[in-house]
C-alpha cells in the first residue's frame, strides 16, 4: 500500500498489528507480512529469509533477551518499505522459522513515524 492509502494522526502513519512490508536487497525485493511489536526494542528478521535475500554484511552483534532467553545475535542494515515509507534500519537475525511471522518490526522503526491501531486489519 502506498502512503496515501494510510490515515495519519499528528503526522504519524496509522498501521495495524501486522503489515505487509517490502524488504529490498541489492539483488531483489520481497513482500512479507510482518508482526508489529511495540515491546521489541529492535526489529528482527528470520535467518533463512536474510540469507535468501542476500542481506548483510553483519555490522555488529548484540545480546538480546527474548521469550526464549538471552542470545547473542548478529545485526544487519536492511532497506524496507512499510506503509509507503522507505526506511533503512537495523535488524537482528534470528531463527524465526517456527513463528508465524518471519519479520518483527520493533521500536527502532516505529518510534518516529508510526502509531499502532490494534483494530486495523
Amino acid at each position: 500500500m502506498s502512503k496515501k492509502d494510510y490515515k495519519t494522526y499528528n503526522g504519524k502513519i496509522i498501521i495495524g498489528l501486522s503489515e505487509n512490508i517490502k524488504i529490498i536487497s541489492n539483488s531483489e525485493s520481497k513482500e512479507v507480512e510482518a508482526k508489529i511489536d511495540t515491546g521489541a526494542t529492535k526489529s528482527s528478521i528470520d535467518a533463512k529469509l536474510a540469507k535468501e535475500l542476500k542481506l548483510g554484511p553483519v555490522v555488529q552483534t548484540k545480546m538480546v533477551r527474548s521469550a526464549h532467553g538471552h542470545s547473542l545475535r548478529p545485526i544487519i542494515d536492511v532497506d524496507l518499505e512499510i506503509a509507503g515509507q522507505k526506511i533503512k534500519s537495523q535488524f537482528t537475525i534470528a531463527n524465526r522459522e517456527h513463528m508465524k511471522y518471519r519479520i518483527l518490526i520493533g521500536q527502532n522503526i516505529l518510534k518516529d513515524n508510526f502509531l499502532i491501531d490494534p483494530s486495523k486489519n
